[in-house]
């Protein structure tokens, strides 16, 4: 299938899909449409902690992925030090998003840096949750996974990336 054929379809069912034909168990959340990671897991019923939000940051080798829970802010400063050579991380602008992956709604970024792709940094509070709610790509829909699953499929670092 070409990626034309593919950006037609409901970026929510392309993120469940790929999860599902990792082998990771999802479930889908419908709510109503929210603009944050944060009020999207009010939307859905479960705490912002209990929630990941998908920050997404460009240095001069590309993208980024950095995953945190909902409730907290990342640090770029820490994540600066962990990539070592990424002085010029800063975080993506709209335009560039939009441009580059217009298969998923503006600010609703999966975290998944394969689908991408990007090399993704999960932060390791995430890690000590049974399920954790994401973005699917859109702010009406989002899904419950095993967060370790995630980090395996991914290939992500763990590290700790949230300011203190």
């Amino acid at each position: 299938m070409s990626d034309e054929g593919q950006t037609s379809e409901a970026p929510f069912r392309r993120v469940t899909e790929h999860l599902e034909q990792e082998g990771i168990q999802v479930e889908l959340v419908e709510h109503e449409r929210r603009y944050s990671a944060a009020t999207e897991a009010q939307a859905a019923g479960v705490e912002p902690e209990n929630a990941a939000k998908s920050v997404l940051l460009r240095d001069d080798s590309g993208y980024r992925l950095a995953v945190v829970p909902a409730s907290e802010r990342l640090d770029l400063r820490k994540l600066r030090e962990l990539l070592g050579d990424g002085k010029e991380l800063r975080l993506a602008t709209e335009d560039e998003i939009a441009s580059d992956f217009p298969d998923f709604e503006l600010g609703a970024i999966p975290p998944l840096g394969e689908m991408l792709p990007a090399p993704e940094i999960g932060d390791h509070r995430l890690l000590g949750h049974d399920r954790i709610l994401c973005n699917a790509g859109d702010h009406e829909h989002s899904v419950l996974v095993d967060p370790r699953d995630v980090v395996k499929v991914a290939g992500a670092t763990e590290a700790d990336i949230c300011q203190d």
